[in-house]
């Protein structure tokens, strides 16, 4: 050939960039074109190697996407030199071997190689289950091609041969794969070949198929298939490397490329190929373990064991079924009904099934009757079984006839760090969570269906999801037949199903706005109140672990009280009653006070999961905070909320931490610390000083925490008592106790703070006054926020 070997990387992205990647079915022609080049050139190689002599039982054969003929542009070589026991004496095969390899790897060409025989071949498959998978795509190169085909055939036959035994080790090996690499729709950063729904698993269907277990699926698979496989090729030509993992720095890249009008897109038919091809290998795994049940299980004529679940739905071979076709003609509500009798078994419902309700059921009246009401709301309490039940019904096209506003959210991806799904399955996992808190409320239905719907505004274009998706519950709700004050209801907690949880980690709950503004997002409703917090519970525990903690659960619980306390008083607090003067965490003993003023701080710590309370007493003075956070940063604690009142001079802190280490907070340690910290001695602060010491201090000249970055915004009207300001920027250890100390430095005194940190942005809400104890003015404000911006952006004090 013409190419040499020192240009292969260039010649193959060159032919991956010779048709466009956006225009229809090019994929496919590019990679036949790509397969035609990488054979031409093995071709050339193995001429070279043989000296142009015909070698009778010796042959080049490739494996893998080499093999099938699908390989991306920069994908690696697959390569297997076969031979027969007779063909070469064993220096001549080594030697002949050396000749193939080393031109290939001084393209610079990754390669995976080996020399085998027949008989080794078959030897490796039997004892390898993936060598087995791969060596079913064994295709000539160059050479004998008869001994390719001889190899090829005899794995064939054994694959075949050991299905019985061979499939539950594939099984196995799947779950092992999936569980380390996860589930390919529901990551911002997809794993195109080895996640659950990736190219690997296509490979997996071909292999199943080749056993003559089950055919597999056609027609969308393919399609997704082929998806994917541009997909890669993409990230091979805009990285220069031949990876497989979408990461997210080469979204808008591979997006242009593909023609897709945003990141956002590629991502949301990324996720759908991904569901398709996982839902396609799940159920071709089970019709595997029928039919070789049916096989080993077998005595004269087989009769299906069918158990009734009702509503003429049978249990037969792990799946749910439909005992005759014909009910799915007359009953508008056998889909539904199919739903929960499967979701309760813990079952999916069979391919064949799904397709006769999508294609046959009539479609539901509107607004729907009480009956399917009734269903759906059985449907969406039967728990963890839901998942895989909706995922068939979706996949079939049912929930969209149920739910026509389902395909704007389907697939959809998340960018917020805390979320671990793509807005649709986040939806499900939510009225999952929620089926466990039904028992929190005397109107279930509206809690569930809320729920399923509390994210359905995240749509391209919503400015504000919620505020969208009200307007879209209205819509849905009043389809289902719920009555008008259901509908307003559902309405409020789709509206509102953020503010509880945003008031309890930035505000604080015993300010009388913060109370109000609660109030006033129930409409002063306690059955509301209760639905609200069930739903904010559900949402932030199906999020992830980064929304749901110990510190959000008690601060949401502190914030249900004080509203409570509200919403269940005989008589409304009046306006010109003034603020009152909060006892803070505990009572002050005539006792502790005494101790404290000589001079003596009092900790108290109680421990509750994977957090920690720290009540601290202490003689009030500017700086205290800044010392109390620094001190809890030195000592390795990490702090999620600080609430501070003063009374008679006297300080009483309630701080929440959570300690990564696992270590428990020392009271005594903390008491000796600030007494330091008093006295003006700084050395209880060394270790922190250290730490930072170590780490790259933002800077406006380095770009790091550049201006902008941070962001400080006062929040008018959420305190009358205090000026609340609202803090956004990049974590980074101390940060609280710098802010601390440069709000001192300029005599503003914190109140009260809540802290939260995700992804390594911190945000953070300081409730402050003057020396006067009032809000700031004006002028003041101003100088907050600066301070604030400064400090973060590293051009404050440190």
């Amino acid at each position: 050939m013409a190419t040499s070997s020192s240009d292969i990387g260039s010649r193959r992205l060159d032919l991956a960039g010779t048709r466009d990647f956006a225009v229809a079915g090019a994929g496919r022609a590019r990679r036949e074109a790509l397969s035609t080049f990488n054979r031409a050139w093995l071709a050339e190689v193995w001429r070279t190697a043989t000296g142009g002599v015909r070698l009778e039982g010796v042959a080049l054969a490739a494996v893998g996407s080499l093999g099938r003929g699908d390989a991306g542009p920069l994908s690696d070589y697959d390569l297997v030199l076969l031979h027969s026991e007779r063909s070469l004496p064993a220096k001549e095969l080594t030697a002949l071997a050396d000749r193939v390899w080393y031109p290939i790897w001084d393209a610079g060409v990754r390669l995976d190689h080996s020399v085998r025989t027949v008989t080794q071949c078959r030897q490796v498959a039997a004892a390898d289950l993936t060598a087995a998978v791969g060596m079913l795509d064994l295709a000539a190169v160059a050479g004998d091609a008869e001994l390719v085909t001889a190899a090829r055939s005899t794995v064939a036959h054994d694959w075949r041969g050991n299905a019985r035994k061979r499939l539950p080790q594939l099984v196995e090996a799947l779950g092992s794969r999936h569980a380390r690499q996860g589930d390919l729709a529901q990551s911002i950063e997809p794993e195109l070949k080895e996640a659950h729904g990736g190219l690997r698993d296509m490979t997996v269907l071909a292999a199943l198929a080749e056993a003559w277990l089950a055919d597999r699926p056609h027609g969308g698979v393919d399609r997704a298939h082929e998806l994917l496989l541009d997909v890669r090729d993409a990230v091979h030509v805009v990285t220069g490397r031949g990876r497989d993992r979408l990461g997210r720095e080469d979204h808008d890249a591979v997006a242009a490329l593909l023609g897709f009008p945003d990141a956002d897109d590629l991502l949301t038919a990324v996720s759908g190929a991904g569901r398709l091809i996982a839902y396609a290998l799940d159920g071709t795994v089970r019709r595997a373990g029928q039919s070789q049940r049916a096989r080993t299980l077998r005595v004269g004529p087989r009769r299906p064991q069918m158990t009734p679940l009702g509503h003429g739905y049978f249990a037969s071979d792990g799946e749910v079924v439909l005992g005759s076709s014909r009910l799915a003609e007359t009953d508008d509500g056998m889909a539904l009904r199919a739903g929960v009798v499967a979701a309760r078994a813990g079952l999916p419902v069979a391919p064949t099934t799904l397709e006769n309700l999508a294609s046959h059921v009539p479609a539901l009246p509107e607004p729907w009757p009480q009956a399917a009401r009734d269903l759906l709301g059985d449907l969406l309490a039967s728990g963890p079984g839901l998942v895989t039940v909706w995922e068939g019904l979706d996949q079939v096209g049912v929930v969209e006839q149920w739910l026509p506003e389902w395909a704007a959210v389907r697939s959809r991806p998340q960018r917020n760090a805390v979320h671990r799904h793509t807005v649709d399955r986040h939806l499900v996992e939510t009225v999952v969570r929620a089926a466990g808190l039904v028992r929190r409320t005397s109107r279930p239905d509206l809690l569930l269906v809320a729920a399923l719907l509390h994210d359905i505004g995240k749509v391209r274009g919503a400015h504000d999801h919620s505020v969208t998706g009200a307007e879209t519950t209205r819509t849905v709700a009043t389809r289902w037949g719920f009555p008008p004050r259901d509908v307003e209801v559902l309405v409020t907690l789709v509206r509102e199903h953020l503010t509880l949880i945003e008031l309890a980690t930035r505000r604080d709950h015993q300010d009388p706005a913060t109370v109000d503004a609660a109030v006033e997002a129930v409409g002063g409703d306690r059955e509301v109140l209760e639905l609200l917090l069930a739903l904010s519970e559900a949402d932030a525990s199906a999020a992830g672990p980064l929304a749901w903690t110990d510190w959000r659960s008690t601060l949401l619980d502190q914030l249900a009280n004080a509203v409570r306390a509200r919403l269940d008083a005989p008589q409304p607090v009046p306006a010109s009653a003034g603020p009152e003067t909060p006892a803070g965490p505990g009572a002050l003993d005539p006792e502790v006070a005494a101790a404290v003023r000589a001079g003596e701080p009092r900790v108290t710590v109680v421990s509750g999961g994977g957090s920690h309370r720290l009540d601290i007493v202490d003689l009030d003075r500017v700086g205290l905070f800044a010392d109390t956070a620094g001190l809890l940063a030195a000592e390795g604690h990490t702090v999620r909320t600080a609430i501070l009142r003063t009374v008679d001079g006297i300080a009483i802190d309630e701080w929440h931490v959570e300690s990564p280490s696992g270590a428990v907070p020392d009271p005594e340690r903390i008491v000796r610390g600030l007494a330091r910290l008093g006295r003006g001695d700084r050395a209880p602060l060394q270790t922190l000083d250290r730490r930072r010491a170590h780490l790259p201090r933002p800077s406006r000249e380095s770009g790091i925490g550049s201006p902008g970055q941070a962001r400080a915004l006062v929040v008018p009207g959420a305190s009358t008592e205090a000026t609340v300001l609202e803090v956004r920027a990049q974590d980074r250890p101390g940060l609280l106790h710098e802010l601390g100390a440069a709000l001192a430095g300029a005599g503003m005194s914190v109140r009260s703070a809540h802290i939260a940190t995700y992804a390594g942005q911190t945000l953070d809400t300081f409730y402050l006054t003057g020396a006067d104890g009032l809000p700031l003015p004006p002028a003041r404000v101003a100088q907050a926020v600066s301070l604030v911006i400064d400090t973060c952006d590293g051009v404050g004090p440190a």
